[in-house]
């Protein structure tokens, strides 16, 4: 399976993404600029962690009009796998892609800390290496990742099962719910806040996040 790592203006999380599906899980990996306007060789898509176009209006707000949103969108509707983390996240919402909005932490003040995490189903691609309610340790590093949604949005979510992850214990920014990551209806497209890919490899602390990978090429292995 093939994955494609966007790269916006701004990402600097996008080598991190490749180490792991590239270099730890060896499977074939194509750096897409976001001017591209055919990702139909890729069979998964992630929208990395950082800051595209360097945040100016709101967090994402200028990456969904890049060309290669469209190309997602559409990936996304054809029932393909799409994966976006932090920054990734906040432009999923920006697109549409994802319920709910990204807006400034609960403090006003940027986090990076390592902290626990929730994992709240684990019936999806995402999360099918996981066990149920399994606690795991992932990084963040946001100073806008408190998750927002009005009261009838988030009762959709939680009803429709589509929150995947949620912080345990104290939560840093204030999200409702403490949700921590969640997925469309169809459960194809996930956005989440930590960051998996940073704790994917043992060597640089954690290896809590290689799961998530390592169950979407179980899934996705028995699709292509």
């Amino acid at each position: 399976m093939k994955f494609g790592v966007v790269v916006f203006p701004g990402s600097n999380c996008d080598r991190d993404v490749a180490y792991v599906t590239k270099d730890l899980l060896q499977q074939p990996t194509r750096m897409v600029w976001h001017q591209e306007t055919d990702i139909s060789d890729v069979d998964i898509i992630i929208l990395p962690g950082g800051f595209s176009y360097g945040d100016y209006l709101r967090c994402g707000a200028i990456a969904r009009f890049s060309p290669v949103m469209q190309q997602v969108i559409e990936h996304a509707q054809n029932g393909k796998l799409v994966l976006g983390i932090c920054n990734g996240f906040q432009v999923l919402t920006e697109a549409g892609l994802l319920p709910g909005a990204l807006v400034r932490n609960r403090d006003l003040h940027f986090i990076c800390d390592r902290i626990p995490v929730k994992v709240e189903r684990t019936n999806f691609a995402w999360t099918q290496g996981y066990q149920n309610a399994e606690i795991i340790t992932l990084p963040i590093a946001h100073g806008e990742g408190q998750f927002y949604a009005d009261e009838s949005t988030l009762s959709e979510i939680e009803n429709n099962g589509q929150v995947l992850f949620r912080y345990e214990g104290d939560n840093p920014n204030g999200s409702v719910n403490n949700i921590a990551g969640i997925c469309n209806r169809q459960g194809n497209v996930l956005g989440m806040m930590p960051h998996p890919e940073r704790a994917s490899d043992a060597m640089l602390g954690g290896s809590d996040g290689l799961k998530l990978f390592q169950g979407l090429l179980e899934k996705v292995g028995a699709l292509v």
